[in-house]
């Protein structure tokens, strides 16, 4: 394609990234305005929307309650997933569709519908709702956990290794944490990542199953908004910078495994 040709893509190029640039450059400005209400430009700019952010002691109790509850239920995740997915496609290859289907279901289950349906079927039950919410979120991950691990253990030829490693005695335990898990490990790292990006921007689920109970930073960041505009977009600002940070690490995770495949 010549260069003249060119052009309309390079167009649509660049007011897709004003499109998406330009509400997060607003926000960023709006969250270091002193005031901006009637005027084109902020009558000034100050960094105290971020310094209130970071003193507010709730504001610090709802990121340690939401890292708190990614953390368990990733943990969980962990535990649960790494072994299922090793088993069903090394030992049981005739299951993993059957496994693969069940796995992605969560795919096509909007949160709301996970959440009323976790909230029909528990509610007379006496289980504390922070544990329905760990719950679903192993759930929303698990699709994403079981891709990352699967496609690790399809990248590496791992049963000679594991022959070689019975011929020389090691148990099965052994043979688990000494080749298994060292070569799968890039894949499970970039999952959790991956998976700890959407738990931390998860709202919906939270909300409706605990609500205030058990404010997390989304429920925070939504009740600021109704509060205070500016410290409202300083969360938001915070909330995206983290997630930038653990995308740039996906990527850099990803591309290295890449390059050692080539």
């Amino acid at each position: 394609m010549s260069e003249g040709r060119k052009w309309p893509f390079y167009l649509i190029v660049i007011l897709l990234a004003l499109y998406l640039i330009i509400p997060l450059f607003v926000t960023l400005i709006y969250s270091l305005a002193t005031s901006w209400s009637t005027t084109i430009l902020p009558s000034g700019l100050t960094l105290k929307w971020y310094a209130s952010m970071f003193e507010d002691p709730t504001f610090i109790n709802a990121l340690i309650r939401t890292l708190l509850l990614i953390l368990v239920s990733m943990a969980v995740v962990l535990i649960v997933m790494i072994p299922t997915v090793v088993i069903v496609s090394m030992h049981f290859p005739r299951l993993e569709k059957l496994f693969q289907s069940i796995v992605l279901l969560p795919y096509a289950m909007p949160g709301i519908i996970l959440a009323s349906g976790l909230l029909q079927t528990y509610s007379s039950l006496e289980i504390p709702k922070l544990i329905l919410v760990g719950g679903a979120y192993f759930i929303v991950v698990m699709p994403y956990m079981y891709q990352g691990i699967r496609n690790s253990l399809q990248s590496v030829n791992m049963i000679p290794m594991i022959e070689a490693a019975e011929l020389l005695g090691s148990n099965q335990l052994k043979i688990f944490f000494s080749i298994i898990i060292p070569n799968i490990k890039k894949g499970i790292l970039v999952s959790s990542l991956l998976s700890f990006s959407i738990l931390f921007g998860e709202f919906t689920l939270t909300n409706l199953v605990v609500g205030g109970n058990y404010e997390t930073i989304q429920i925070y960041l939504f009740r600021v908004m109704q509060v205070s505009g500016h410290i409202s977009s300083a969360v938001v600002i915070a909330y995206l910078f983290v997630l930038s940070l653990l995308s740039l690490l996906i990527i850099l995770f990803t591309n290295g495994k890449k390059k050692k495949q080539v």
